[in-house]
């Protein structure tokens, strides 16, 4: 299994409806195969999620933030993670807006050493 505690990713594609952007950072934290994270950067104030790392080191979580328009945003992602030839990882995400919108999207975020 994959541990994510303590790793920092960002960024690196989103959809256009996404509102994670280059300037976005996650501090991953991992206790047994429970996920959380703190995130913000961009258009995002304030962000947490909450989620499950299962056995194949994928990740499910639920995510909310406040963005810079101050707000309220939240959503659902699965990641599959990629272990880059550096040793670092790589996720790959599907996630879907739980709020008015419920748009999906994809995007892809990268382990900053």
């Amino acid at each position: 299994m994959i541990n994510y505690d303590g790793r920092i990713f960002v960024s690196i594609e989103n959809t256009t409806n996404g509102e994670v952007s280059s300037k976005t950072y996650f501090e991953y934290k991992q206790e047994g195969n429970i996920l959380s994270a703190t995130y913000s950067g961009g258009e995002i104030m304030k962000g947490t999620l909450i989620g499950i790392v299962k056995e194949d080191g994928s990740l499910t979580f639920r995510y909310n933030h406040v963005n810079v328009q101050h707000a309220i945003r939240g959503g659902q992602c699965t990641s599959i993670p990629e272990i880059l030839s550096d040793g670092r990882i790589r996720l790959h995400e599907r996630w879907k807006w739980l709020d008015l919108e419920q748009s999906e999207g994809e995007s892809i975020v990268e382990e900053v050493i």
